[in-house]
């Protein structure tokens, strides 16, 4: 198993001397091959060996070991072998090296997953729902790697048989574009946002269909104050948002409010789609056209 030697950088000759009675010389992180796994370079002396080996293994692919432990205390008793079956399994599936600090970083469950029982059902659903074919496996997962963790029977059907209810038909842009809808829970976070757009904006289900994103919403942080800036600031009605559900997708602060207040102050009136979509440019060159033609209307 390969692990972490330290050895001192070079101090110019000039100043070793005061650099030796005053503070040890940065240390130089090397990898090399065959040390015992209990090095004091961990620094980690009233942790037990085994699990000093999970964490020297989880630094050594780029994942945060705290931030892991914290996320997922069944790591602390979990083999590293089992780790290593995890990771070869992944890798069987598509799965570069590369991807697995971000995948694991991102879904720290996934690293005490048992691959027959978790894992393997996870990609059988992909291939026989999705139609995701195993070349495709890694995308999907680098899209949205929480899929690891995800009953089958308990949450992805479910989650699938909702929205292909609602109208959800493509089943390659759900695989490839909004896979974390399949793991969102359909009680909690899915059936909710459907809810508050149904009630307030008075269409929900042709919204989420051409708008999968709007799923991604929080109605407190997102789709409310965006709804009630268009009403009660800029005097719209909700239905502009029925006919363009990507509104709730900009920024209220950075490209709604100031673009509203520069339209509002040169008395320019455009549809939601030219007044959010069109680039910087764009959007100043109809200022300035309002600028100049005070007439300019919608």
């Amino acid at each position: 198993m390969a692990v972490l030697r330290v050895s001192p950088a070079p101090v110019p000759a000039g100043r070793r001397q005061d650099r030796l009675s005053t503070a040890r010389p940065p240390a130089k992180l090397q990898i090399s091959a065959g040390a015992h796994a209990a090095d004091p370079l961990l620094s980690l002396p009233d942790l037990p060996t085994p699990l000093k080996e999970k964490i020297l293994c989880m630094e050594m692919m780029g994942i945060d070991s705290g931030r892991a432990l914290s996320l997922n205390p069944a790591l602390r008793s979990t083999p590293l072998d089992s780790l290593h079956v995890i990771i070869s399994f992944l890798l069987t599936k598509g799965i570069h090296h590369k991807d697995l600090a971000r995948i694991f970083g991102m879904c720290p469950a996934a690293l005490t997953a048992e691959p027959r029982r978790d894992l393997a059902p996870v990609f059988n659903f992909l291939a026989a729902e999705l139609a995701v074919p195993s070349a495709a496996f890694r995308r999907v997962i680098n899209k949205c790697p929480r899929l690891l963790v995800c009953s089958v029977p308990d949450q992805l059907i479910p989650a699938l048989v909702f929205l292909k209810r609602l109208g959800f038909k493509d089943m390659e842009g759900l695989a490839y574009h909004d896979p974390v809808l399949l793991a969102s829970s359909v009680e909690k976070t899915l059936l909710p946002k459907l809810e508050f757009l149904e009630r307030e904006v008075g269409e929900g289900k042709e919204m989420v269909v051409r708008c999968p994103a709007l799923f991604t919403f929080s109605v407190e942080n997102n789709l409310r104050p965006k709804l009630g800036y268009l009403v009660e600031e800029m005097g719209r009605d909700v239905a502009e948002v029925r006919e363009f559900p990507q509104y709730f997708a900009f920024s209220l602060e950075k490209r709604i409010k100031p673009r509203h207040r520069a339209m509002e102050e040169r008395g320019l009136r455009l549809s939601l789609p030219t007044m959010l979509k069109t680039t910087d440019h764009e959007f100043g060159l109809l200022l300035q056209t309002a600028d100049s033609s005070p007439t300019v209307g919608p």
